[in-house]
C-alpha cells in the first residue's frame, strides 16, 4: 500500500514537471486535473506551478492553485515563499489580498520580510499607502527590496524624494531598483538639481551601464527637455532594448518640436530589425502628427496593420490624432470604426474632431457604456461654442453640474469661453463671478471673452485685477495687449506700461508677447515701434512674422512689407493663411495685381494652403480696383459655399468706380439677400442711385431701411488730451460732453475762418497765374471751397444737436471713425491749419464727400484739443465768447 502510494506520489511530481512543459507552450488545460488527482504535493511543485502561471500572466490560476493546496490539507507544505507568490498573484485584488494577510498572520509567516514586501506592494499597489507603511513599520529588519516598495507607493515627488533622504540616513545603499523609481518622480524643473545628483551617483557606483537604469535616465532628462543630454546618453549606451528606444524616441515627441527627429530615429531602429510594439508605434505616428507628415504616417499606418496593431486602441487613438492634424477626417473616421473596443479617448477625440456630429457622438459615446472624462467635456463645450449652439450649451452646463465635472477647472475654463463666444458676456461674467477656484487660465478665458466681444475697458480692468491675484503668463498679457490694440477708447500709455511690465518679468521676448506687442503698437500708429519689438525679438516666429508684416500693410508701407514676405521665406518660416492674407490686402490696396495674382496661385500650389473666403474677398478687391469685373465677378463665384459679405460689397464698389451700373445691380440684389439686416448695404445701393440721380428709388430704399428697422450705426472718434490717459470720444448728436456748447462755437467759427483762409489762397494762387494755366491747382481750389461749403451745410443741419461733426461716418469708404480721428490728429498736431486745408486735395482722391466734410471738421475739433494755429484759434475763440455773451443778452 505505502509502495502504491510512492509510485502515485513519484508520477504526480513526474506530471507535474510535464505540466510545465505543457504551460511553456501555453496549454493549462490539465494543471488543475493532476493537481486534484494527486493526493500529496511538495512545496517545489507546487511552487513552480504558480510561478508558472505567474509568468504567463494569468494570477487567478496561479491563486487557485494555492487556494487547492490549503485546501487538500496541504498547509503543512506551504512556506513563506508561496505565501509572497499568492500575494503577488492578487495585487488588483484587494480583498482577496486581505484574506491572504489574515492567514500569514495566523500562520506566522507574516514576519518573513519576502512575505511582507509583497504584502507591501498589495497595499500600495491598491492605493492603501497606510496600511503598507503599518507593515513596513512592524519589520524588525527591512531590506532594500522592502524600502522599494514603500517608494513606488508614493504618488507626490516631493514625498519620495524625503524617503529617499531618509533610507540613505539609515545606511541603506541604492540598488538600480531604487535609481529608476527616484528618477521616475524626478518631473518637476524643481528637482533638476536632485536628478543631476543621482546621475552622478549613479555614475560613482557604476550603475550607469545598467540597462533600465540609463532608460530612466533618458527619460528624466526628456522630460526636462533636455534632448541633447538625453541623447548623448542614449548613443553612450553600451547595450540598448526595447525600451531605450522607446524612451529617446517618446522624448522627442514630447514637446512637438523634434518631430523630425523622432522620425529619423524610428527609421534607424526598422532597418536595424529592431522588435516594435504600440509605444514605438504610438511614438511614430504622433512625431508625422507633429510634423503634419500625412505620407509617412501613412506609411507607418501600414506598418502598425502588418504588426498586427491595426485594432490596438492606444495606437489607434493616436492615429485618429495624426490624421485630424493632417485635415484628413475621412482616415480618422476609419481608424476609429477600426477600432474594437473604444475607451474615453478614442471617443473624445472623434467628438473634438467632428464639430458638426459632437452632440451625437456624445450620445453614441453614452449608450456604448463609456463614462466621459473632463477632457471629453472641454472637446464638446469647444465643438458647441464652435458652432454658437446656445441652448445646448446650456444643456451641457447643466449636465456638467449634474455629473459634478465643475469642480474641474479645466472644464469652468472652456464654459466661460463658450458664454463669451455665444456673446453672453453677462452669463460669462456671472458664472465666472461663482467660481469657487480660479486660476491663470480662467482669468484669460474672461480677458479674451472681454475683449472679443468689445468690452475693452472691461478687459483692460481684469487684466489689472489678474495681475494682483494670479500669477500671469503670456497669455494673460497677449489679451490684455489685444484690447489695448482694437480700443479706441483706451489710452496708447496703458499698452507702453504693459509693455514695461514684461521688460521687467523678462517676458518680452516671448514669441506670443512679441506678436501682441507688434500688433498693438502698429494698430495705434507707431510702426516704428512696432520694428524695435520685431528686431528685439531673438526668436522670431511664425506670429512675429505675421505681425510685422500686416502692421507694414495696415500703415501703407508696400514695399517693406514685400521684403519681410521674402525675407520671411529666406528665413525658413512658412507663411501661413493669415500672412498671405495680410499681403493680399497689401497687394489691393497697392494695386498690384499680378503680384497678387502669384502669391494668391502659390497658397495651394506651394505651400499646400486652401484659400478662405477671406482670401477669395482680398482677391475679388485686387482685380476690381484694376478695373477687371469680369474676373472679379468669376473670383466670387469661386468662392467655396456663400459668397461672403466683404467680397460683395468690394465687386460692388468697383462697379461704381468704373460705372458698370448693371453689374452693380446684379449685386446689390446678393447683398439685401445675403445681409437684410445691415445697413451698409442698403447704403451702398442708396449711393448708386442717387449717382444716378433717381430719387425715386432713393427714397423706396430709405422707406424699406425704415420699414425694416435698419438703422446706421453711429459712429465714434476719439482724442487723447494731454498726459492724463484722457480719451474724449464724440458721436452725431451727442451732447453729453461738459464742455459742447463751447465746442460747437468754436467749430463753427473756426469753419468760417477756414472758408475765408481757403479764399485767400484761391487770391495769392491767382495772383501767381498759377489757376490759368494749371487746371490742376484750379481744382484744388475748387475743392477747398467745396469742403468748407460742405462743412458749414453739415453744421447748419445739425446746429441745434450736433456737438462736433467729427464723428460722421463714413460706410461707403469703410474708413473707421477711430483711425480718420487718428490721421486728423496727427495732421493738426504736426502742421498748421493752413497746410490742413491744403491737405484736402488727398482726401478728396481717397475718401467720399462724407469724409471730405469730416476731414474739416475733425481738424477744427483737433485744434481745441491738441495743437493749431495760434491766430485761428485766437480768432475762433473770441468770435465764440463773442457770439456767446450775444446769446446771454437775448
Amino acid at each position: 500500500m505505502i509502495t502504491r502510494q510512492l509510485n502515485f506520489t513519484i508520477i504526480s511530481r513526474l506530471l507535474y514537471q510535464r505540466s510545465i512543459r505543457v504551460i511553456k507552450i501555453h496549454s493549462f488545460r490539465n494543471e488543475h486535473h493532476l493537481f486534484d488527482q494527486s493526493t500529496e504535493a511538495d512545496n517545489a511543485s507546487i511552487t513552480r506551478s504558480m510561478l508558472c502561471y505567474l509568468h504567463k500572466n494569468l494570477p487567478y490560476q496561479s491563486l487557485q492553485i494555492f487556494k487547492d493546496t490549503l485546501r487538500m490539507g496541504f498547509s503543512g507544505n506551504v512556506d513563506e515563499v508561496m505565501v509572497a507568490l499568492a500575494l503577488k498573484a492578487c495585487r488588483s485584488e484587494l480583498k482577496i489580498g486581505c484574506q491572504v494577510h489574515g492567514y500569514a498572520i495566523s500562520s506566522g509567516f507574516v514576519s518573513y520580510t519576502v512575505v511582507a514586501n509583497s504584502l507591501m506592494n498589495v497595499y500600495s499597489k491598491n492605493g492603501q499607502l497606510e496600511s503598507a507603511l503599518c507593515v513596513f513599520e512592524s519589520l524588525c529588519y527591512p531590506d532594500v527590496v522592502s524600502w522599494n516598495t514603500i517608494l513606488t507607493g508614493f504618488q507626490k515627488s516631493e514625498d519620495v524624494l524625503n524617503f529617499a533622504l531618509q533610507m540613505n540616513m539609515n545606511g541603506v545603499r541604492f540598488d538600480p531598483v531604487t535609481y529608476t523609481t527616484i528618477l521616475a518622480y524626478c518631473s518637476d524643473h524643481e528637482d533638476f538639481l536632485f536628478g543631476i545628483q543621482l546621475h552622478c551617483l549613479i555614475m560613482k557606483f557604476g550603475l550607469d551601464c545598467e540597462v533600465f537604469v540609463g532608460n530612466a535616465l533618458i527619460s528624466m532628462y526628456s522630460r526636462w527637455d533636455r534632448l541633447l543630454e538625453a541623447r548623448r546618453l542614449f548613443d553612450e549606451m553600451p547595450k540598448k532594448d526595447l525600451v531605450t528606444w522607446n524612451a529617446m524616441i517618446s522624448g522627442y515627441t514630447q514637446e512637438g518640436d523634434h518631430g523630425l527627429e523622432a522620425i529619423l530615429l524610428f527609421t534607424e531602429m526598422v532597418r536595424g530589425r529592431m522588435e516594435l510594439d504600440h509605444i514605438s508605434l504610438t511614438s511614430a505616428v504622433s512625431a508625422c502628427g507633429h510634423e503634419r507628415n500625412l505620407v509617412l504616417g501613412k506609411l507607418i499606418h501600414g506598418l502598425t496593420m502588418k504588426l498586427g496593431y491595426g485594432t490596438d486602441v492606444s495606437v489607434c487613438n493616436v492615429l485618429i490624432s495624426t490624421y485630424s492634424k493632417c485635415d484628413v477626417i475621412e482616415d480618422a473616421k476609419l481608424v476609429f470604426q477600426a477600432i474594437n473596443k473604444r475607451n474615453v479617448v478614442s471617443w473624445t477625440s472623434m467628438i473634438s474632431l467632428n464639430e458638426d456630429d459632437a452632440l451625437s457622438l456624445f450620445n453614441d459615446m453614452r449608450l456604448d457604456d463609456v463614462y466621459p472624462n473632463d477632457v471629453t467635456f472641454v472637446g464638446l463645450i469647444y465643438a458647441i461654442s464652435v458652432r454658437k449652439l446656445a441652448k445646448e450649451g446650456r444643456t451641457i452646463h447643466g449636465f456638467c453640474i449634474k455629473t459634478g465635472f465643475l469642480s474641474e477647472q479645466n472644464v469652468c475654463n472652456s464654459l466661460i469661453t463658450m458664454y463669451a463666444k455665444f456673446e453672453s458676456m453677462g452669463d460669462c461674467l456671472k458664472f465666472f463671478e461663482e467660481l469657487n477656484c480660479r486660476d491663470i487660465t480662467s482669468w484669460n478665458s474672461l480677458i479674451s471673452g472681454c475683449a472679443q466681444n468689445g468690452l475693452y475697458q472691461k478687459a483692460l480692468q481684469m487684466f489689472l485685477v489678474a495681475v494682483t491675484k494670479s500669477k500671469p503668463n503670456n497669455y494673460t498679457f497677449g489679451s490684455a495687449l489685444s484690447a489695448i490694440a482694437d480700443a479706441e477708447d483706451i489710452s496708447l500709455k496703458y499698452g507702453q506700461r504693459c509693455h514695461s511690465y514684461l521688460i521687467k518679468l523678462g517676458l518680452n521676448t516671448d514669441p506670443i508677447i512679441s506678436a501682441a506687442l507688434l500688433d498693438m503698437y502698429a494698430k495705434r500708429g507707431s510702426i516704428h515701434e512696432s520694428q524695435r519689438v520685431f528686431d528685439d525679438t531673438p526668436r522670431r516666429s511664425q506670429f512675429a512674422w505675421t505681425a510685422i508684416i500686416s502692421a507694414y500693410a495696415g500703415h501703407g508701407d508696400y514695399e517693406s512689407m514685400i521684403k519681410l514676405f521674402n525675407e520671411m521665406e529666406k528665413d525658413g518660416e512658412r507663411p501661413d493663411s493669415v500672412t498671405f492674407l495680410s499681403v493680399l490686402t497689401a497687394c489691393s490696396r497697392k494695386g498690384m495685381v499680378e503680384m497678387g495674382r502669384l502669391i494668391f496661385d502659390s497658397m495651394e500650389k506651394r505651400y499646400h494652403i486652401e484659400p478662405s473666403p477671406a482670401h477669395y474677398s482680398c482677391m475679388v478687391d485686387v482685380l476690381g480696383r484694376a478695373g477687371k469685373l469680369e474676373e472679379a465677378r468669376e473670383m466670387v463665384r469661386m468662392i467655396p459655399g456663400q459668397p461672403s459679405l466683404s467680397s460683395l460689397q468690394s465687386l460692388f464698389g468697383a462697379c461704381q468706380i468704373y460705372g458698370n451700373v448693371e453689374m452693380a445691380e446684379e449685386i446689390a440684389e446678393d447683398l439685401l439677400a445675403l445681409e437684410p439686416m445691415e445697413s451698409g448695404p442698403y447704403v451702398m445701393i442708396s449711393n448708386l442711385y442717387a449717382e444716378k440721380e433717381e430719387w425715386e428709388k432713393v427714397s423706396m430704399i430709405r422707406r424699406i431701411m425704415k420699414n425694416k428697422g435698419v438703422k446706421k450705426e453711429v459712429g465714434f472718434s476719439w482724442v487723447d488730451v494731454g498726459v492724463s490717459s484722457c480719451l474724449h470720444g464724440f458721436s452725431s448728436g451727442d451732447k453729453s460732453h461738459p464742455q459742447s456748447e463751447e465746442i460747437r462755437l468754436i467749430a463753427k467759427c473756426l469753419g468760417s475762418e477756414m472758408k475765408r483762409m481757403s479764399e485767400r489762397e484761391e487770391e495769392h494762387l491767382l495772383m501767381l497765374g498759377n489757376l490759368s494755366n494749371n487746371t490742376t491747382d484750379r481744382t484744388k481750389v475748387d475743392i477747398v471751397k467745396k469742403q468748407a461749403s460742405t462743412y458749414e451745410e453739415i453744421e447748419a443741419e445739425h446746429e441745434k444737436d450736433q456737438r462736433l461733426a467729427m464723428a460722421k461716418r463714413c460706410s461707403d469708404e469703410g474708413v473707421k471713425a477711430g483711425a480718420k480721428a487718428a490721421v486728423v490728429a496727427t495732421i493738426a498736431t504736426a502742421i498748421p491749419t493752413l497746410a490742413s486745408v491744403r491737405f484736402l486735395p488727398w482726401a478728396k482722391a481717397h475718401l467720399n464727400h462724407t469724409a471730405q466734410a469730416l476731414i474739416i471738421s475733425t481738424v477744427a475739433g483737433a485744434a481745441y484739443f491738441i495743437v493749431a494755429d495760434k491766430t485761428v484759434l485766437a480768432t475762433a475763440r473770441k468770435n465764440s465768447f463773442n457770439q456767446a455773451n450775444t446769446n446771454r443778452e437775448a
